[in-house]
């Protein structure tokens, strides 16, 4: 009943927190593990182990505040991992003794000790405090709970690594579906890629929170790839699938908000039916994004499916666009328009060429509106009461905007 009441609550703890941290790539140590473009620091991690050290204070922690034991944590070199108490520093060296002994369990003036192993490799010492039958149990059952940890631990973070490479395509074929049998991840489901964005995204927990969110569905898997975005693979097995994306963002968003987070920007990909495409949603969901601050700033959650023509302009090499802004309008820039110029223009745009609707709307007479079009035709050799002009002014500010948007980026 004991191993029932703490066993969870440290198993929660452990799947809302991960230790993996973000680096930039470049010269890596013996404690760095490259994966795709990324370098990823296990510097919280002693040889094959990946569970962090705070985990099994907390855990032992609170098993001590149940049992009244107190505990400590050495590794197989005697060295102190976590403890309840300053009083077993000197059980070091009984420690090592005993971790290169047959036994499994073993009292030593007056304290329990017992071997933790993962994979029938030690891994761990724990020591109780104390001798006789109730402090054996005791002993037992937090090694059971600290051994289930380990094993808890190690899956979570073979499918969180294993969705990291699947997202930046690191995976063979054959691989992505062996590895995911082995995982016990359904490959045949529908599936969409969520990348979730905010300000000062190295500061903030949105990974943690993101993760307390969608933790009750085991069925989605939240990660990280850099510092900046929180990707969210979300399963759309039940439901409508298209509402059900729209719902997650606007929801996740919300949660986001309420928690003090600013600046978010949501985005994401088509739906997938194969695992094996999960990394072209991905890919899908990271353009919307860019697109989406590009030529909808007013938005904060952007489908790929909703991109239209700006998802090919995003794609066009910048002297392309350079040769193309010149030829429509020589040496000028439509940033050379006067601000009530561009807001005929837009507004124009906006009622789908419409005269009439577009003085009403501007407030002026259909004949001012009309004198403005002519003004602007002499200038630029386009009538935007023409369709075939129209798009091509339409495209070209369009351009324009992209141009803007590369020359602010940060390469």
């Amino acid at each position: 009943m004991i191993l029932y009441i703490c066993y969870y609550p440290a198993y929660d703890f452990l799947l809302k927190n991960s230790d993996i941290r973000y680096g930039t790539y470049g010269v890596m140590s013996d404690r760095q593990v490259l994966v795709g473009s990324n370098v990823f620091d296990t510097a919280d991690r002693r040889r094959g182990d990946m569970i962090s050290n705070q985990i099994l204070q907390n855990t032992i922690d609170g098993l001590k505040a149940i049992a009244r034991v107190e505990l400590c944590v050495m590794d197989t070199d005697g060295k102190e991992v976590a403890s309840t108490t300053a009083d077993m520093e000197g059980c070091a060296g009984a420690a090592v003794e005993f971790a290169t002994s047959p036994a499994d369990s073993q009292e030593i003036q007056g304290y329990r000790y017992f071997k933790i192993f993962d994979e029938q490799q030690l891994e761990y010492i724990l020591i109780a405090g104390g001798s006789g039958e109730d402090v054996y149990i005791m002993g037992r059952m937090v090694a059971f709970q600290i051994q289930s940890l380990l094993v808890a631990y190690k899956e979570r973070f073979d499918k969180d690594n294993f969705i990291k490479n699947l997202l930046l395509d690191n995976l063979l074929l054959v691989d992505i579906y062996s590895r995911a049998k082995k995982l016990h991840i359904q490959t045949d489901v529908k599936r969409v890629a969520i990348i979730i964005e905010t300000e000062n995204s190295k500061d903030s927990n949105v990974l943690e929170l993101m993760r307390t969110y969608f933790g009750s569905n085991n069925k989605d898997f939240i990660t990280a790839v850099d510092e900046n975005n929180v990707i969210v693979v979300k399963d759309l097995s039940e439901g409508d699938a298209g509402k059900e994306i729209e719902k997650a963002a606007k929801n996740a968003g919300s949660y986001l908000r309420k928690e003090g987070i600013r600046g978010i920007r949501i985005a994401y990909g088509t739906i997938v039916g194969e695992i094996k495409e999960v990394s072209r949603s991905y890919k899908e969901a990271k353009m919307a994004l860019d697109v989406g601050k590009i030529f909808f700033d007013e938005r904060d959650i952007v489908a790929y499916s909703e991109l239209g023509i700006g998802r090919l302009i995003y794609q066009l090499p910048i002297p392309l666009c350079k040769m193309f802004i010149k030829e429509i309008f020589g040496g000028k820039s439509p940033d050379d328009f006067d601000e009530e110029t561009l807001t005929t223009i837009n507004k124009f745009f906006e009622n789908s060429l419409n005269v009439s609707e577009t003085s009403r709307q501007l407030f002026i007479h259909r004949n001012t509106l009309v004198y403005r079009l002519d003004k602007l035709q002499k200038s630029t050799g386009l009538d935007l009461r023409i369709f075939e002009d129209a798009i091509t002014f339409k495209i070209a500010l369009m351009v324009v905007k992209y141009m803007k948007y590369m020359e602010t980026i940060e390469f």
